[in-house]
C-alpha cells in the first residue's frame, strides 16, 4: 500500500457539508493501489465504542491517484471520523488524522480521528437553481447587431468588414433588442454581454464611468427594455463588471494624475512614484503589463471596495439583472468578491456570479466567492480531443477528470462550458474550418456535465483567429459559413431541455471501444439514463451495448431517430450500433 499517495483533509473539496446533516468526503489514494476504501464515523462527542459505517465508492481518477467517495448523515451535524483502507493484496490499514495504524483506533477523547466540528447553514453550497438549466449566449454588443444608426459612432466601418482593434461598426442595446426573437428560436435562455458603461474603446473593459451607459450603445432606458423584454421571453441578462481596473480616462484616476499624493484617491491605485507618468512606461500598476490606459484598481482598499460594490448594487436594483461576470477575477482581493456576494446576493438571492478565471478555480468556488467560472480548461481539452486530435479518449478523460476533483461534487453542473469568448480564435477556425469536427465538439458540450455557452455566431459557424478578428461582426443576411451548425445547437438545447438527465444526471465514462478516439459516457440521475458515444475518428465503428446500461427493451438515438432493440446472445442482451466516421449517437 502506497501510505504516501493517501490524502484526505477535514476541510475544502475532500471534507463539506451538502445539507444541515450530510457530510460529504473524498479520500486520493494512489491508482490501482487500494481495492476498498470505508468510513466509521460517529457525533463528534460520542465515545462509546459505537461507529457507523459506510463503504466509500470509486468516484474518478487522473494520471497518478484514485478518488473515493462518500457522504454521510448525522442528526448532531458534528462528525468525527477515520477510514479504513484495503489494498489490492487484501492488506488493510486505518487511516486517521494522526497517521496509520493496523489496528482498530480505540475511540478515546482525541483518539487522533479526523473532525468536522459542526455544519452551519451559511457553510452549505447554494447556487442559484435556475442556472443549471441554464444555455448562455455570449454578446460583443458592438458587433452584434446596429439597431439605432443615430447613436453610431464617428468613422463607422462597413458591417462585415475585418475588425481591427481600434474599429467601430455601430452594434447597440436596440440591436440585440430586434433579434431577441432569434435568440428564443435558437433556444437560448441566457444572455451574458461584454460591458455596456461609458469608455472610449470598442470592447469596453476600460471603463470611464460605471454609472452610465456607453451612449453608442444606447440609453438607461434603452437597457431597461433589454432586460424586460428578454424577461419576457424567459431570458435571463447577466452583465460584465471590470473592477480590476478602470480607464486612464476616469475622473477618479485623472484627480490622481492631477492632484498627485494629495488626491483622495492617491491609494485607489498601485502608483509606485508621483507624479503619475505613462512614458517611457507607466509607472502604476496596470491590467496586463504596462498598459498605461487601464490602471489597476486597488481592491484591498475599503473605500475602493465600496465605491466599486455600490455600482454592482445600484445596476442589479435599476435593471433587475440576474447576474455578473467578473473580468479579471483572479486578480482582484478574495475580501472583496467575498463582500461582493454577500451584499449583492442580500438585494437579489438568486443573482449569478459566475468570475473570469482561466485554470482551475478552486480557491474562489468554495461557496463565499462565486457560484461558477468561464471554464477554459474545457476548452482547451476539447481543443485537444476534437480541433487537434492531440489527446486520444484516455487523456482526454483525465484532463476532464483534473477538474472533477478539483471541486466540490456539484460545481461543475454551474460552471461554463465554452468553445470560444471575445478573448480567443473561434472554435472553427481552430478546426481548420473542418464543420464535422466542430459539430462533435457541439454534441459534447450540451451532453456534458456543466452549462454550455454559445459564443455569438458560433451557430452559425464563424470564424476568425485571436484578438480582434475573433469580434468580426454578426452574419445576419449572407450565407451562413457552417451549414447546418444552427440546426443542430438547436436541436441539441431542445433535446437537453427535454432530458433532465443530460442536465442534472451523474456522468460514468464507458470503455465500448478499442479504438482510442471514441468516446462514450453515461448520465443518470435516478429515474433516466442516457448514453453518448462520440466516434471522433476517421472509420466506422461497431459497438456492442449491453442491456445493462439501460434495463428497457429499445432505446433510441435522439440525434438520428433510429430505434434500437436488444437480443439475447448467449447469456447476454445486447444491442448492434454502427457509428459513422466523424459522427455520434445519443441513446435513451
Amino acid at each position: 500500500m502506497l501510505k504516501e499517495a493517501i490524502h484526505h483533509e477535514n476541510f475544502g473539496i475532500y471534507a463539506y457539508p451538502k445539507t444541515q446533516n450530510e457530510l460529504n468526503l473524498r479520500l486520493r489514494v494512489a491508482k490501482n493501489d487500494i481495492l476498498e476504501c470505508y468510513v466509521y464515523y460517529t457525533e463528534r462527542y460520542n465515545y462509546t465504542s459505537n461507529l457507523l459505517c459506510k463503504k466509500m465508492q470509486h468516484f474518478l481518477h487522473d494520471e497518478y491517484y484514485d478518488y473515493f467517495n462518500c457522504t454521510i448523515e448525522l442528526e448532531s451535524k458534528r462528525f468525527k471520523y477515520f477510514f479504513k483502507l484495503i489494498d489490492i493484496n487484501g492488506q488493510h490499514l486505518y487511516y486517521l488524522e494522526d497517521g496509520f495504524t493496523r489496528d482498530f483506533p480505540e475511540n478515546t477523547l482525541n483518539g487522533g480521528y479526523f473532525q468536522y466540528s459542526y455544519i452551519n447553514y451559511d457553510d452549505i453550497l447554494d447556487i442559484p437553481s435556475w442556472c443549471k438549466n441554464a444555455i448562455f449566449y455570449q454578446i460583443f454588443p458592438e458587433r452584434f447587431y446596429n439597431g439605432d444608426k443615430s447613436n453610431d459612432p464617428a468613422e463607422v466601418q462597413r458591417w462585415g468588414t475585418k475588425p481591427y482593434s481600434n474599429s467601430f461598426f455601430g452594434g447597440d442595446i436596440k440591436g440585440i433588442i430586434s433579434k431577441l426573437d432569434y435568440l428564443k428560436d435558437l433556444g437560448v435562455n441566457a444572455i451574458y454581454l461584454t460591458p455596456i458603461f461609458l469608455s472610449n474603446s470598442n470592447h469596453k473593459y476600460d471603463i470611464i464611468d460605471y454609472y452610465k451607459i456607453d451612449p453608442h450603445f444606447g440609453t438607461l432606458d434603452d437597457m431597461k427594455e433589454l432586460v424586460s423584454q428578454a424577461h419576457n421571453r424567459g431570458i435571463k441578462i447577466v452583465l460584465d463588471a471590470v473592477f480590476n481596473h478602470c480607464s486612464n480616462e476616469n475622473k477618479i484616476f485623472m484627480d490622481v494624475v492631477k492632484n498627485g499624493q494629495r488626491s483622495v484617491y492617491a491609494d485607489w491605485f498601485y502608483i509606485r512614484e508621483f507624479p503619475v507618468q505613462t512614458k517611457p512606461e507607466p509607472n502604476y500598476e496596470t491590467f496586463g503589463v504596462n498598459i498605461p490606459n487601464m490602471p489597476r484598481l486597488n481592491t484591498s482598499n475599503p473605500k475602493v471596495r465600496e465605491y466599486l460594490i455600490r455600482v454592482a448594487e445600484y445596476w442589479t436594483r435599476e435593471l433587475d439583472i440576474d447576474g455578473w461576470r467578473l473580468d479579471v477575477a483572479d486578480e482582484v482581493s478574495h475580501g472583496f468578491w467575498k463582500e461582493f456576494r454577500t451584499r449583492l446576493k442580500s438585494i437579489k438571492k438568486d443573482v449569478f456570479v459566475i468570475g473570469e478565471v482561466w485554470y482551475y478555480a478552486t480557491p474562489w468556488l468554495m461557496g463565499d466567492e462565486f457560484d461558477s467560472v468561464m471554464n477554459y480548461p474545457f476548452r482547451q481539452a476539447v481543443i485537444e480531443f476534437f480541433a487537434k486530435r492531440s489527446l486520444d479518449k484516455d487523456g482526454f478523460i483525465i484532463r476532464l477528470n483534473k477538474y472533477f476533483v478539483r471541486y466540490k461534487d456539484e460545481t461543475p453542473y454551474y460552471l461554463l462550458n465554452l468553445l470560444g469568448s471575445h478573448d480567443t480564435a473561434r472554435f472553427l477556425t481552430v478546426c481548420n474550418g473542418d464543420v464535422e469536427k466542430m459539430k462533435l465538439a457541439v454534441i459534447f458540450t450540451m451532453t456534458f456535465v456543466g452549462i454550455p455557452m454559445i459564443y455569438y455566431g458560433d451557430e452559425i459557424g464563424m470564424t476568425g483567429g485571436g484578438d480582434p478578428d475573433c469580434r468580426r461582426t454578426m452574419i445576419w443576411d449572407e450565407e451562413v459559413p457552417g451549414p447546418g451548425l444552427f440546426d443542430l445547437y438547436r436541436r441539441l438545447i431542445q433535446i437537453r431541455k427535454n432530458n433532465p438527465v443530460l442536465v442534472d444526471g451523474k456522468i460514468r465514462f464507458i470503455e465500448l471501444s478499442s479504438n482510442k478516439q471514441v468516446l462514450a459516457f453515461a448520465r443518470d440521475n435516478g429515474s433516466e439514463r442516457a448514453m453518448v458515444i462520440i466516434n471522433n475518428s476517421d472509420s466506422d465503428v461497431n459497438i456492442e451495448i449491453d442491456k445493462s446500461h439501460f434495463e428497457k427493451g429499445q432505446v433510441t438515438d435522439l440525434l438520428g431517430g433510429k430505434k434500437y432493440t436488444f437480443t439475447v446472445i448467449g447469456n447476454r442482451e445486447i444491442a448492434n450500433i454502427t457509428i459513422n466516421r466523424m459522427d455520434a449517437v445519443l441513446l435513451m
